[in-house]
């Protein structure tokens, strides 16, 4: 965390140092409009609109990872519930066979790991 901070605070005197060596004026014509202020400020402006462009174009996957993981962690529980109902028949399998009322005990969940 300590680390975090102090890149932090060189990135942003680097920032302050950037920002005070380009304070000439200039004029950007885009479409049209046109915009004078200084250079920092023009080139601030235009690495926040990359960094703007490319987290629209990211989003997408990030929803359908965020959506895939949901979906695969409900598949998770139904697997490890259905593990568990099948090492409740072996257990019983090994000393005797389960009745069928047994079974429906096992399916619903009524019956534990330790087999009671």
């Amino acid at each position: 965390m300590l680390i975090l901070f102090i890149l932090g605070l060189l990135l942003g005197a680097v920032a302050v140092t950037f920002s005070l060596q380009n304070t000439a004026i200039v004029t950007v014509t885009f479409f049209g409009w046109q915009l004078q202020s200084s250079l920092a400020v023009v080139l601030l402006l235009s690495v926040t609109a990359g960094m703007v462009v490319c987290l629209l174009l990211l989003l997408p996957g990030s929803i359908q990872s965020a959506l895939r993981l949901r979906s695969l962690k409900k598949e998770k529980i139904k697997l490890e519930e259905e593990l568990r109902k099948q090492k409740e028949l072996t257990t019983f399998a090994k000393h005797d066979v389960p009745t069928r009322q047994e079974i429906k005990d096992i399916e619903s969940g009524a019956i534990d790991d330790s087999g009671h």
